[in-house]
């Protein structure tokens, strides 16, 4: 793998010679392993490198949804406490199918309360909305109170791998080693195509725009998604009159649409939006993001392992992309801190193995799930429409199956028969 020109360093610390773990990338998943495994095993040394700047990061305007189980781990990990405060509840979700052009929306189901209590506890939400830059900050505050090494300016740039170690080259010129590296690196991962892995992939003609609204009214805690030919549009509560959009349309649109100045775009906005909130205005920056399904044929080989989107991409439809991120974290912090209990090599394939089994199941059948429902409901075919609102009909009048979808959306279903990781029951490891 090529090595990038040095760059400036903007950094916490140096990098020592020798880490147990390296993770590469910065992001929400790969400080949530470094937290967790160092919070339970204070004793290995941990770097985290980001070849980003930095208050770039914590300058992310954009807000995420995390499931109930995702909180409990959250919370668990001391760092719940620290974003409660800029976190919107999600009580309520309505979803609606119909065509742009259509006088009404007529509501097909709704998820209303929250989470089984024997799983989620009484009265949880059954999901978060919560700022990145407010997740992002307190994550690298409890990894630094907990004497994890941060850098950032400063990635991964390549590796090798010897019987004992990973010897890692940074973007700054500087070397180390670690027993394990962990790839963080998103969904177009450098070194997960460094270290040989392979991909299932297909895009999407399809793109994400992503912005945050204010409105007249409020929105009650309720999200909303509506099913329109070109694909969802999803209205996700904030605190205060506002609200985070994430709207799929299909790649001439989205151009379009991204090339309208505000007040047009505003218009495009309402007509998708409705009026049932007042009046609607932008309240941040527009984004589109190339939407498609990346799955990593395999997620660990010998000192080295993929989480989070470096692992699997998948179409935001289900909100699940950071929250199956977040089951990966719990995943091989569990395994790596038990591993480390037993006396093993963190780093060997034979520890890694398990990581892989656990989360394997899961990943591919969010992928899966995921793409057929885009399939399902991105297109204007009739016979489908009356298929599946139908089927979303039914749901809505199935107490237990509804329940199922509920606990589902918030984390509660285990990853296989081993059962979720305790991170994500809100246990300590």
């Amino acid at each position: 793998m090529a090595v990038r020109p040095a760059s400036k360093r903007s950094s916490r610390a140096a990098p020592d010679a020798r880490y147990d773990i390296v993770i590469a990338g910065g992001g929400y998943v790969g400080l949530c392993v470094a937290v967790a495994v160092a919070e339970q095993s204070p004793h290995l040394k941990i770097l985290v490198a980001e070849f980003a700047d930095e208050a770039a990061l914590e300058s992310d305007e954009r807000a995420s949804a995390i499931a109930a189980a995702a909180t409990r781990m959250l919370k668990a990990l001391g760092i719940w406490s620290m974003i409660e405060a800029d976190a919107q509840p999600i009580n309520e979700m309505i979803i609606t199918d119909s065509k742009l052009a259509d006088v009404t929306r007529p509501v097909f189901l709704t998820f209303a309360g929250t989470a089984e209590k024997s799983q989620a506890g009484e009265g949880e939400p059954f999901a978060h909305m919560v700022p990145n830059r407010s997740l992002v900050r307190a994550l690298r505050e409890r990894a630094r109170a907990l004497g994890v090494t941060q850098l950032y300016r400063t990635g991964v740039a390549g590796f090798s791998q010897d019987a004992a170690a990973m010897a890692i080259e940074l973007t700054d010129g500087s070397r180390t080693s670690a027993r394990l590296l962990v790839a963080a690196d998103g969904v177009r991962s450098k070194l997960r195509d460094a270290a040989g892995i392979k991909t299932v992939h297909w895009p999407y003609d399809q793109f994400g725009i992503v912005t945050t609204v204010a409105h007249e009214r409020d929105h009650q805690d309720r999200a909303e998604e509506h099913f329109l030919p070109a694909g969802p549009f999803a209205v996700l509560p904030l605190k205060g009159r506002r609200s985070s959009l994430v709207w799929t349309e299909n790649r001439r649109d989205t151009e379009r649409l991204m090339a309208l100045d505000d007040f047009s775009f505003e218009l495009e906005l309402e007509r998708r939006f409705g009026h049932k909130l007042g009046e609607v205005s932008l309240a941040g920056p527009r984004k589109a993001f190339p939407l498609g399904l990346t799955l990593a044929r395999e997620t660990v080989k010998d000192r080295f392992a993929l989480v989070g989107d470096a692992a699997h991409g998948i179409h935001p439809i289900s909100g699940q992309g950071l929250n199956l991120g977040f089951k990966d974290a719990a995943a091989l912090a569990e395994t790596l801190v038990e591993a480390d209990r037993l006396g093993l090599d963190i780093g060997s394939l034979a520890v890694l193995e398990r990581y892989q089994m656990w989360r394997r199941f899961d990943t591919v059948r969010m992928g899966v799930v995921t793409d057929v429902l885009n399939r399902l409901f991105s297109n204007d075919n009739p016979l489908l429409r009356i298929a599946r609102d139908i089927g979303l009909g039914l749901v809505d009048r199935m107490p237990g199956l509804k329940q199922a979808f509920i606990d589902q959306a918030a984390g509660n279903q285990p990853a296989n028969g081993d059962g979720s990781p305790r991170l994500l029951r809100g246990e300590p490891i």
